[in-house]
């Protein structure tokens, strides 16, 4: 089956369909769609139209379909929609990490209505335990929907309780063994309950050395370890280590999402997670923190070449090379803090020392400033007219490029040391920075370098 391509001449005729209520026609062009396409769907969709496309769905789709939505979509959806209809057409059908996932986006009033009217109480007792869990951590990130076997079991037991437990389980990754008082004691493996016998216990079955979470373990380090170990579900048990619920792989990848996208929005000068759809105010707020950084830079900046006004009139050639000195510094500045923050997203650099990694982009700097320096030595030799500028530029480029490979690498290992997001220090603030620093060691060079020489 192809992968739907969704057209605006699609969404016209659905929306005739919808508008004439023409129930077979949109039964029909739906059939074929997959809970992500019909969440692609209904977003183009006005809010009572997509209640309609809802309603002629079955519970188990709508339920899918409504997790797949992105959260302003959603929320512009459930907004519409009474709160029985809520719990018993969507919460009531979906996984417990995704009804809570859902039910976090909503006011708590409105939460409180929908896990009274939700048929399954077992259900929306799991819901409501979610909920009280930090949403960026493991326990705000499980489910409770698992195959829980008892050690004490034998396999005959095991078989027929995994029956009961599998009809409110979608994916069955692994069968999780616990004891008496529900702690976690290992998994049991398909492999291990196909070969033994009816009267085979569970606890000569199952495989001890699993490696587990804590329901406050944060989630960027439950993607860490479950990247390291390739794993795609993950048992999470509390301070006791009582069984608690799985995470699995598709939340992961939401996780690691949500990080990449909040990393990019800091690298860019943007101080809080928005989204496209944002009001003008939220923007607004959000990106002019590190402009009015920015604007302050460049007033800095301009106070320390007013310090130079002498030189650049006596010899005005210097001036042109001042574009270049600060881009290049900048440049140099966010290739540096880019590698640092993404090792330390990923937890690629290892043990290394800091002072290792200082070595290591100090290298890289040397050998890219001596690069990039004698490029624009020999272009200035035979350009222009002044062997001072010649130095000057030469020299001052490639002080530069070692002060910002070398700032660039420190601040985040600084920020990350302090437990700050070290994506902080890349974009606005490490050029605003190396634009300051760049100019004054430019220009501070080229007022010896002339003195001397002329």
């Amino acid at each position: 089956m192809q992968s739907f391509e969704l057209t605006r001449g699609f969404i016209n005729t659905l929306k005739d369909a919808i508008k004439q209520e023409e129930r077979d026609v949109v039964l029909k062009m739906i059939d074929d769609l997959r809970a992500a396409d019909i969440a692609e769907v209904s977003a183009e969709l006005e809010s009572d139209e997509a209640q309609y496309l809802y309603s002629l769905l079955d519970r188990e789709t709508s339920a899918e379909a409504i997790t797949e939505m992105e959260e302003d979509d959603r929320e512009e959806l459930l907004k519409e929609l009474p709160s029985e209809f809520i719990a018993r057409e969507f919460i009531n059908n979906m996984d417990s990490d995704d009804a809570a996932d859902v039910l976090s986006e909503l006011s708590d009033e409105l939460q409180v209505e929908i896990l009274q009217k939700i048929p399954d109480i077992e259900q929306a007792g799991d819901i409501a335990d979610l909920l009280a869990h930090d949403e960026d951590t493991a326990g705000g990130l499980m489910a409770t929907e698992l195959i829980r076997v008892n050690i004490n079991w034998n396999l005959t037991t095991c078989l027929r309780e995994m029956r009961k437990q599998a009809e409110n389980v979608d994916e069955i990754y692994y069968v999780y063994a616990v004891d008496d008082n529900n702690i976690f004691k290992g998994t049991v493996t398909l492999k291990n309950l196909l070969l033994a016998s009816g009267h085979t216990k569970i606890k000569s079955l199952y495989e001890p050395d699993i490696i587990t979470v804590l329901v406050d373990t944060p989630a960027p380090e439950v993607a860490n370890i479950m990247e390291k170990y390739n794993l795609v579900a993950i048992p999470v048990i509390d301070n006791i280590g009582r069984l608690k619920g799985r995470i699995t792989i598709d939340d992961i990848v939401d996780v690691i999402r949500d990080e990449a996208e909040k990393d990019y929005q800091l690298m860019s000068g943007i101080s809080e997670d928005i989204d496209s759809s944002d009001n003008v105010w939220t923007l607004t707020r959000a990106r002019i923190p590190w402009l009015i950084v920015a604007l302050f830079g460049g007033i800095l900046g301009s106070l320390v070449i007013s310090q130079f006004t002498g030189e650049l009139s006596l010899f005005p050639q210097v001036a042109i090379f001042i574009p270049m000195i600060t881009a290049m510094g900048g440049n140099v500045g966010i290739q540096s803090s880019a590698i640092i923050v993404q090792g330390l997203a990923n937890n690629s650099l290892g043990l290394e020392s800091t002072s290792k990694k200082l070595m290591k982009e100090l290298g890289v700097a040397v050998l890219n400033g001596l690069a990039l320096s004698s490029m624009i030595f020999f272009y200035n030799y035979f350009y222009t007219h002044s062997f001072a500028l010649t130095i000057s530029v030469s020299v001052a480029l490639f002080t530069v490029i070692v002060f910002a490979s070398i700032f660039g690498t420190i601040v985040p290992l600084f920020l990350n040391r302090i437990k700050i997001d070290p994506a902080l220090a890349t974009g606005p603030f490490i050029t605003t920075v190396d634009d300051i620093i760049g100019v004054l060691i430019y220009l501070s060079i080229g007022r010896y370098l002339f003195t001397v020489m002329h």
